[in-house]
């Protein structure tokens, strides 16, 4: 953990991805995938059997509009790459973003996140294999905690530690259905 603040407070990165400019507009769209790269399920007797769920948290290092645009573009850039998709839910205090798709791709976005300096106390809240996306539409939906069910007092208290992956998915599920309304 030491390590890492330091190499975070050097502004020395151990990101696989590539570095992205930091002027970039954080008022991006929502990136929805256009119909042809939806993945689409197969046609036949056989279906998806490593579609993947992981939902986790973090508390962010060096929070700014500059450090979160870049999150977003390397998420949306490796994601489209990967055919991950999924959400990401934050503000200065809390990082929560659910990722989904084939599971070796997840496990190693999921990878990413867990060696980028800009996320510490990272905690795993739902790991499982489903048999649908919620957020097939997006290669990584930006919500800036409108939806959070959670206030920065309630997280500070431990409300997400003792959240259910139920009730951590309900939230999801929710976000995707108000992006699903109010499409950007």
């Amino acid at each position: 953990m030491r390590r890492k603040l330091q190499s975070a407070r050097r502004g020395v990165s151990r990101k696989t991805c590539a570095r992205l400019p930091r002027n970039v507009d954080t008022n991006l769209p929502a990136t929805r995938r256009s119909p042809a790269q939806v993945p689409r399920p197969p046609t036949g007797a056989f279906a998806i059997t490593d579609l993947f769920r992981l939902i986790y948290s973090s508390q962010p290092f060096g929070y700014d509009s500059a450090t979160l645009s870049n999150i977003l573009l390397d998420a949306r850039r490796c994601n489209e790459r990967d055919d991950v998709t999924g959400a990401l839910v934050c503000r200065h205090d809390i990082y929560l973003q659910l990722l989904e798709g084939p599971r070796p791709m997840v496990e190693a976005a999921f990878a990413r996140v867990r060696r980028d300096d800009r996320h510490i106390d990272i905690r795993t809240h739902v790991s499982e294999t489903v048999e649908d996306r919620l957020f097939a539409d997006w290669a990584m939906l930006h919500d800036p905690a409108n939806s959070l069910i959670w206030t920065a007092a309630e997280i500070e208290d431990g409300a997400l530690e003792r959240a259910s992956p139920d009730d951590v998915t309900k939230m999801f599920r929710e976000l995707e259905a108000k992006a699903r309304a109010n499409p950007e």
